[in-house]
């Protein structure tokens, strides 16, 4: 009873404090509150707290700012201070209120605006340069996207998170300076003046390279899907958004020998390869950091393909936890976490194409003898520019393999329509080799086919079968061109049906014509049931034609599979 009492009281007292906060700031407007704000975090009492990025404080005035929606010169101001703080920067304003500058000890940022608020310009400059204008920072704050401002500020205060002082720090941002330059040279010695983007993604042995950007880092796309292909090729200059990495310098445990001046010279090797020149100590420095290739999200790779890189470049990729390859890859696709227990990952998946019965298909893991185990990278340690275009071909390779695994799975866990299935099995073989099982459609053995990607452009093929069923319509060619073209197992296994379905029809019109030969009268009296038959080959003639009656889905899957099946 007490103890309710006292509960009370304090109720009761905490409603009247709101009360008197309430009439006391009824008549002052926000900015007077937000001052107030700023004041306790700018002052604390006696020293007794710290406002850190995470402190109420903070979140109290991103509250205040958020309801504001940062329209007058001072909200906008205010607001720039408050992102500053929030990510440990520096502000100030410059005496006539129009200029802010968020600083750190190695860049600042110069926001200039007018009376009104409205955004002129932004300016960004790293150590020793002059001040750049950043039109991507500029549009972002005009369209007031302060979540993604704040983003770019992390971005850039992640280029100098390197153990040291602001000289070392310094250094190490020449050192990526330089690689820079070298990877734009490099791609602009590879280019032709009639290269397209498609050709450079795909074939380039830089890729596409897209320049470092305010704090968003040089990026290189290396893939592209064949629907993404036949996006650009459909409406020129969508730019869909292909596969990419970003390049980046982070801190090492070791010291490793990093280029401070761009080392690429004009001329090529005997094998077409650029030259560089040698790192003496005038051209590199002992450092401890080291560039890197970052993926946006952890990328699945094979050991096979780990392993080389580590070879290639010399430095082990720290972190690396080895699982099934192919549990990795369905995790990938379904942008889920990996997940230890394998045996609560999802292995069956349903997919649904036109003209075909649905493919339900199983993804074997495999055992730990004869699996193929790989690792999630998040990211690809390197130390010369020269070591970008081998592990940019072993990414398209990886990629490739990844893409033909991932067009088994689906978010279709369940046949909820009942419908007739089709069932296949994908299992690993070795390295980059992989089998698709599946029951005969015209025997009652199994067949398989056999996958093996040499590289991101060469595909081999193989179908095995019984050979006491019927020989399959299908050459090892054929096979590999659909694959090739449409870089999807459901499309593959749809043109094998499809094309066993031809066979079967052009099998019994071949034999209705040697009993009419054999048997005229027969065949008079038969009439009835070929016209039962005649509608059964128009449902089989349907299901050829059916890529051009069917849906927008199945008009891209034919334009991709521009063969004839």
């Amino acid at each position: 009873m007490g103890d309710s009492c006292c509960y009370s009281v304090k109720l009761i007292s905490t409603n009247a404090l709101m009360d008197k906060l309430h009439l006391k700031y009824a008549q002052k407007p926000w900015i007077e509150t937000l001052k107030l704000v700023r004041l306790c975090m700018d002052k604390p009492p006696r020293g007794s707290i710290c406002v850190t990025p995470h402190h109420p404080l903070l979140s109290c005035l991103e509250k205040i700012q958020r309801t504001l929606n940062a329209k007058s010169l001072s909200t906008v101001m205010n607001r720039l201070e408050f992102l500053s703080k929030q990510r440990g920067l520096k502000s100030h304003i410059s005496p006539n209120g129009t200029v802010c500058y968020l600083t750190s000890d190695m860049f600042y940022i110069e926001v200039q605006l007018e009376k009104d608020g409205k955004v002129i310009d932004v300016k960004l400059a790293h150590p020793g340069e002059a001040p750049v204008v950043c039109d991507d920072l500029v549009q972002l704050l005009r369209m007031k996207n302060y979540d993604a401002f704040g983003k770019i500020l992390e971005g850039l205060l992640n280029l100098y998170q390197i153990p040291g002082n602001s000289d070392m720090k310094a250094k190490v941002y020449l050192a990526l300076q330089s690689l820079e330059k070298d990877l734009y040279s490099m791609s602009l010695l590879y280019r032709t003046q009639d290269v397209n983007r498609v050709t450079e993604v795909l074939h380039g042995k830089a890729g596409h390279l897209v320049p470092r950007t305010g704090g968003t880092p040089m990026s290189i796309e290396y893939y592209l899907s064949p629907y993404q292909v036949l996006e650009e090729e459909l409406n020129p200059g969508s730019q869909v958004c292909g596969i990419k990495v970003f390049v980046t310098v982070g801190s090492s445990n070791t010291t490793h020998k990093l280029p401070i001046s761009p080392l690429i010279v004009d001329s090529q090797t005997g094998d077409g390869n650029p030259a560089f020149l040698p790192l003496t100590d005038e051209l590199s420095m002992d450092l401890s950091a080291c560039f890197f290739l970052t993926f946006h999200q952890p990328f699945p790779m094979s050991s096979s393909n780990i392993q080389e890189i580590q070879k290639f470049t010399g430095v082990l990729i720290d972190g690396l936890k080895l699982a099934s390859l192919h549990a990795l890859i369905v995790q990938f696709t379904l942008n889920d976490e990996y997940k230890e227990d394998l045996s609560m990952n999802n292995s069956c998946f349903f997919v649904s194409l036109p003209d075909c019965p649905k493919h339900s298909y199983f993804i074997n893991k495999g055992t730990e003898k004869s699996g193929i185990t790989g690792a999630l990278v998040s990211k690809i340690p390197f130390t010369h520019p020269k070591c970008v275009p081998a592990i940019i071909e072993i990414l398209r390779h990886q990629v490739t393999y990844n893409t033909l695994i991932g067009s088994c799975v689906s978010e279709n866990t369940t046949n909820e329509d009942c419908s007739e299935l089709l069932y296949f099995e994908v299992s690993p073989q070795k390295d980059t080799s992989f089998s698709i099982s599946f029951q005969h459609p015209m025997g009652e053995s199994l067949a398989c086919v056999v996958a093996d990607v040499l590289s991101s452009r060469q595909i081999r093929c193989s179908l095995h079968t019984n050979p006491q069923d019927v020989t399959l319509n299908c050459c090892n060619d054929f096979i590999t061109r659909v694959m090739e073209r449409c870089m999807s197992v459901p499309l593959v296994m749809r043109a094998i049906f499809k094309n066993a379905v031809t066979m079967k029809v052009d099998g019994e019109i071949q034999n209705m014509d040697v009993i009419s030969e054999q048997n005229p009268e027969v065949t008079c009296k038969q009439t009835a049931s070929s016209n039962s038959t005649g509608a059964n080959l128009s449902g089989a003639s349907m299901l050829n034609s059916g890529m051009e009656a069917s849906s927008s889905t199945a008009s891209t899957e034919c334009a991709i599979c521009d063969i004839s099946v």
